[in-house]
């Protein structure tokens, strides 16, 4: 797996332009690129557009009629309040677009040991609605595309973002091929959690080193319990102790360090990986640019990529 080619999918979003007032938490998926190649990490050449998502495909995970009502651009007012979003055909090509990069990443990931999303990690997403900004769950899409295609026989879903992947934990419920980790704020959004096969529920206010003695031992005994052959890492940077919504106390560094736990782990028993950055809002976006940017750092040099 040495010695080959960061693969990032990227969506240049604003050919598509969401409504104003929308641009700033939109706005890291613009330049955690720009920033990667400005200092180096990487080349151009890294970065691939991927194609929207077939409705074949989507429709192994989602319902019809919410496909349907998202295309013809009929959700509800109260659907359009729950995603966070007002309805439009950008927003939906932007999704589908985001859910097949997913997917192409995991072909990459075969190849190299991990490819990884600029955006992504959609997990509020339910099979018949969407909420929490998510209108589709990609990591659900692609870990179903995966098992179709007879591509794996079982994943293992590491949810690391601050926000319960509610919407994941649903799709997967009998699913026993997934299995669906979440470490998140207890008190934290979405208020009604969903029962993920693993759900850790953190206290306000925790801190570097209970945050990453709680990953390690969990992810240690999870990859000997569950032995998947396809992991999906959502590495939401809401943790941070800057975040605005996030509640817990988390340094850049422990950030990092979450990061090189995951890679680490993954690289050590050669199981591939997806990865996409979830959720970060800290109010400087130069901060939530830095942690983003760091996932993607390690993932090149754990990895041996170029």
């Amino acid at each position: 797996m040495a010695n080959g080619t960061l693969h990032i999918a990227f969506d240049p979003i604003y050919a598509h332009p969401l409504p104003e007032g929308h641009r700033f938490p939109m706005l890291k998926y613009e330049l955690i690129p720009e920033q990667l190649l400005y200092e180096g990490t990487i080349t151009a050449s890294a970065l691939f557009n991927p194609q929207p998502c077939a409705d074949e495909t989507v429709l192994r995970t989602h319902q019809a009629d919410y496909l349907q009502r998202l295309h013809r651009q009929t959700l509800s007012a109260k659907e359009q309040r729950h995603i966070g979003f007002p309805q439009s055909p950008a927003l939906t090509l932007r999704e589908l677009v985001i859910t097949q990069g997913t997917i192409d990443c995991c072909h990459h990931a075969f190849t190299n040991g991990v490819a990884l999303n600029v955006a992504g990690g959609t997990h509020h997403a339910f099979a018949d609605h969407g909420e929490g900004f998510c209108l589709l769950n990609d990591f659900a899409v692609a870990a179903n595309y995966l098992l179709h295609e007879k591509l794996a026989e079982q994943i293992l879903i590491v949810d690391l973002d601050v926000h319960q992947g509610n919407g994941t934990a649903s799709i997967f419920q009998h699913e026993p091929r997934v299995f669906t980790f979440s470490m998140h704020g207890a008190h934290n959004y979405p208020f009604h959690k969903e029962q993920s096969d693993l759900d850790i529920g953190l206290k306000d206010g925790t801190q570097d080193a209970l945050y990453l003695e709680l990953l390690q031992t969990n992810l240690h005994t999870l990859l000997k319990q569950v032995q998947p052959d396809f992991v999906f890492y959502l590495s939401g940077v809401d943790i941070l102790k800057t975040d605005k919504f996030g509640k817990l106390k988390v340094t850049m560094e422990g950030c990092k360090q979450r990061d090189e736990i995951v890679f680490n782990a993954l690289k050590q028993k050669g199981i591939p990986c997806t990865v996409a950055m979830g959720g970060g809002y800290s109010p400087d976006v130069r901060t939530i640019v830095e942690a983003h940017c760091n996932t993607f750092r390690l993932a090149k040099d754990i990895y041996g990529l170029h």
